[in-house]
């Protein structure tokens, strides 16, 4: 029986991911949501919610980005230089907002502009990494093996769309984590803000999914032709569930179901966006298996993969159960 170890490690990037979209996702939300709370107490909350596990959820960034390089190379030359100034905007925001939850608590005089620092870096993290996810949607030209396009291809109306839905689905992360983690005024104006943030996530996912078909033959051909048809039905639902689930959270004050709402809806669409691009790396134009490394080299990676992927979920859920509970302004990182 051969194995496939392009398909295999396909599918551990898209892990890595999903992983960190969801993990990295609610506390680049919460750092957009930081100008929104005024008082000091609060953002120490805020900040002291995320502050034993960001940089750990950070670790998925570097292995899908790690992985892509060494597993696709080809993909990764082509995408680099398709991508520079999004990617390169996106690392210098996660720059910003890490120096951040360390200066912050080191100054009184200069914390306005570590404030400014989180807040500016996790909305630019967001945009940028919607932008990028925009640009795969709508196709990266290549000829000869390279990329084709030039420096602003990237910059269109429907990147920028996607840039926007990608941080409101933060935000409405950020704001149910808040929910579940804090007491008081801060938890019922983060309540608040996770209701209307959820609505505009639901808007925007029905604007990308009305649109995103329109972008080339193919996608239209899997969503509405037979069979993957089926998923065009089922994925739908699934949104619907989910957001049930969200109303029913937010009806009841129940952080855990607004942050499981938005982490569902965001597995929900990073699944469509799979179908979507299935069977390619750099969509229409590198599959998996073209822009694969050899296979000795797949093998070798995938025998350090086995043993540090599991490490990685072992050490990132005991980060989580050991600081189980509510955040209070007394008690955190300082």
């Amino acid at each position: 029986m051969t194995i496939d170890l392009p398909f295999i490690w396909a599918g551990l990037i898209a892990f890595a991911v999903m992983a960190y979209v969801v993990l990295d996702g609610f506390d680049l939300g919460i750092g957009i949501l930081f100008p929104f709370f005024r008082k000091k107490e609060d953002k120490d909350v805020m900040m002291n919610s995320v502050a034993p596990v960001w940089d750990g959820n950070e670790t998925w960034l570097v292995l899908g980005g790690g992985g892509l390089l060494a597993a696709f190379p080809l993909a990764y030359a082509v995408i680099l230089p398709a991508l520079y100034a999004p990617i390169i905007a996106m690392l210098l925001g996660l720059v910003f907002r890490g120096v951040a939850f360390e200066y912050r608590w080191r100054t009184h005089r200069g914390q306005w502009f570590w404030n400014l620092a989180f807040a500016a870096g996790s909305l630019v993290a967001a945009l940028s990494q919607g932008i990028v996810l925009g640009t795969l949607v709508q196709g990266i030209p290549v000829e000869g093996r390279a990329y084709a396009g030039g420096w602003w291809d990237w910059a269109t109306p429907f990147s920028f769309m996607t840039g926007i839905a990608v941080a409101a689905g933060y935000v409405f992360l950020g704001a149910g984590w808040l929910v579940w983690k804090t007491e008081g005024a801060l938890q019922s104006k983060a309540l608040r803000i996770a209701r209307n943030s959820g609505l505009a996530t639901v808007v925007a996912m029905g604007i990308f999914s009305l649109w995103s078909p329109f972008k080339h033959p193919e996608y239209m051909e899997r969503w509405f032709g037979w069979p993957t048809v089926i998923f065009s039905l089922i994925v739908p639902l699934g949104v619907l569930c989910f957001i049930w689930l969200g109303y029913t959270g937010y009806k009841r004050c129940d952080g855990p179901k607004l942050f499981f709402s938005a982490l569902g809806l965001f597995v929900l669409g990073y699944v469509g966006i799979g179908i979507s691009f299935y069977p390619y790396m750099v969509p229409h134009s590198l599959t998996i298996w073209d822009a694969a490394a050899p296979d000795d080299s797949l093998s070798f990676l995938l025998a350090g993969a086995v043993v540090l992927i599991p490490i990685i979920l072992i050490y990132t859920a005991y980060a989580y159960w050991v600081f189980r509970g509510k955040v209070r302004a007394s008690e955190g990182y300082h």
